[in-house]
């Protein structure tokens, strides 16, 4: 629906453009007066940015509350955040664990989530200065737009980047599930804007703080994107070899001290940093708990031309369900010529429905028709050639796997809105039989995404469709809903509410399908959790774990029932010469 819409207002701006382009002009011109004197302040141009980012979202809270986690990737990014707020780096291993066992977290050697830690330390910051893992998240998403419009002011100036922070306050700071779901996007994207920020101010000035503020973007991306990092570090490592390259002696010695070398020292800090993080929670500096889960659980790889390899029985239907009609379906598809192709296509629209959609796409667009005859690649500044490269070098490395999903490309999130100022700012200028043509499309793009913003915080009484449950439900834009289990925060609610703590035994029906409907998940420190889930694996295995957890009060979940139907767990008569230590509440 709502890419219909902007589909829709892009049409109708295009219209208007040619017909009547100086409407509004009045009032868009005081405008663009204003926010230009707030632009010649750099510094103070992204205070605002950051602190408008944080304001929007927390006024949205009455209509976007704070979320409740469905999909698997955010109980793992969860997890990792409340390790860090109990102050460990990973967690002992239950003796019950196999009754614990969750998708995407490991259980052996540490119960630790299985990703790189940058996210999970984000939310961790939320949850012990604020409350809940979500302010994390709120944090992030004010700091990304921060630091995109300090990028922006290095590449497009002072007034473009000032638009450009707006546009990522609208476009990802509000409704997008980077800004309401623990699945990530921000944190990369703070990586990116921090690395592409400082190249050319450290080529320009070789002052030490760029050096070492790209030295914590690549550290950030190393421990939150670290495959994708890769592929988007190796334009930027190029740039500066060329640019030391081309340095007089004097020049190189000086840039050696002033950036090179403490932008080595920040990235050697990280690799130590990384193998005690991977040391403590795998037993090995160079393993990270991605390479062990991978191990474990074994299976499919990530690339279509890996062989599978062999899969431990699965203690549950429903993880086998998963596996055969999800995991393994994809890898078979991405043996054939069309099948991979079919991945790379829907990949490709995932990208731009994201990332772009139609109001960011028709600029470009629009610069190709105002483009004069005998225009060539030599005409594009040498800038925005470089921002192509890192754009074309990341997603050709993202297009390997057989997986995307678009928070994938989070590190490239400024590199892509300076492209589309760019593009603005050459169609600005253009006139059509004497029409500021140009003009009108550059005031229409904000104009239009103010538009949809108002719209989705009216979509409720509206009644206006949104698409929900991605990705299965169809392609991501800025504003899909991200996934939620309320039933299972509804359910722990209660729980929370009860006197003593608690034990849940989850009960699926034979097709539940636990893509994002998975409830067996725990916090770090299982002693002191007021809830703890488990599987349920039959009377005898359950009386195994209700003996073990004996100070609890026992509850069967019934996870598919609509509602969900919650009741206290079937007493059992004891054995001989055994106290049943079961306790049931109503």
């Amino acid at each position: 629906m709502f890419l219909k819409i902007e589909a829709g207002l892009s049409v109708l701006a295009l219209a208007l453009a040619f017909t009547v382009p100086k409407l509004g002009s009045r009032w868009f011109e005081a405008l663009e007066q204003s926010f230009g004197k707030l632009a010649q302040r750099r510094g103070l141009s992204v205070v605002v940015v950051g602190l408008t980012a944080l304001a929007l979202r927390a006024a949205l809270l009455p209509i976007l509350p704070i979320p409740a986690p469905a999909a698997m990737d955010e109980f793992s990014y969860l997890l990792i955040s409340d390790t860090f707020a109990h102050g460990r780096l990973a967690n002992p291993t239950s003796p019950m664990w196999p009754h614990l066992e969750s998708l995407l977290v490991l259980w052996q050697p540490t119960h630790v989530g299985m990703y790189h830690p940058a996210q999970g330390l984000f939310m961790a910051v939320g949850q012990v200065l604020l409350g809940h893992p979500f302010w994390g998240i709120w944090l992030s998403v004010g700091i990304m737009c921060a630091a995109i419009t300090w990028m922006l002011q290095a590449w497009v100036g002072e007034s473009w980047a000032l638009l450009g922070g707006f546009l990522a306050v609208i476009r990802l700071g509000t409704y997008s599930y980077w800004a309401d779901s623990y699945w990530g996007g921000a944190v990369a994207a703070i990586g990116g804007a921090l690395v592409l920020g400082a190249l050319p101010r450290m080529k320009q000035e070789r002052r030490m703080r760029y050096a070492l503020l790209m030295g914590v973007g690549f550290a950030i991306l190393a421990n939150s994107r670290p495959y994708e990092g890769v592929f988007f570090g190796i334009p930027i490592a190029v740039a500066l070899l060329v640019w030391l390259w081309n340095l007089t002696r004097a020049e190189l010695g000086q840039a050696l001290k002033r950036a090179v070398v403490p932008l080595l020292a920040v990235l050697a800090l990280t690799l130590v940093a990384m193998g005690y993080y991977f040391w403590r929670t795998t037993g090995n500096p160079t393993t990270p708990p991605y390479l062990v889960a991978a191990r474990q659980q074994g299976g499919v790889p990530p690339f279509s031309w890996q062989k599978p390899t062999p899969v431990r029985p699965f203690r549950y239907p429903a993880f086998e369900k998963l596996y055969n009609q999800f995991t393994l379906a994809r890898y078979e598809l991405a043996q054939s010529f069309t099948g991979r192709a079919a991945i790379e296509w829907f990949a490709l629209e995932q990208f731009w429905s994201f990332y772009f959609g139609f109001v960011f796409a028709f600029p470009f667009l629009l610069a190709w028709v105002a483009m004069p005859y005998g225009f060539s690649l030599k005409d594009i500044s040498p800038s925005t050639r470089f921002l192509v490269v890192v754009c074309a070098v990341t997603l050709a490395g993202e297009a390997l796997p057989i997986w995307y999903n678009a928070h994938y490309s989070a590190e490239l999130t400024c590199a892509i809105l300076a492209l589309v100022l760019t593009a603005l700012r050459y169609v600005r200028p253009w006139r059509w039989r004497g029409k500021p043509v140009g003009r009108f499309i550059t005031r229409a793009v904000p104009a239009i995404c103010v538009l949809l913003l108002a719209t989705r915080m009216v979509a409720g009484p509206l009644k206006l469709h949104l698409t929900a449950l991605w990705p299965r439900s169809g392609l991501p834009i800025w504003c899909t809903m991200a996934p939620k289990n309320p039933a299972r925060a509804a359910v722990l609610q209660k729980l929370s509410q009860q006197p003593g703590r608690q034990l849940v035994i989850v009960r699926y029906s034979p097709d539940h399908d636990i893509y994002f409907n998975e409830w067996v998940y725990n916090r770090a420190d299982l002693d002191s959790a007021k809830v703890i889930w488990a599987h349920d694996m039959g009377p005898e295995k359950n009386e195994e774990l209700i003996r073990y957890f004996n100070n609890r009060h026992v509850w069967l979940v019934y996870a598919d029932d609509n509602p969900p139907k919650l009741e206290p767990y079937p007493v059992s008569e004891p054995s001989a010469g055994a106290t049943s230590h079961v306790t049931s509440t109503k």
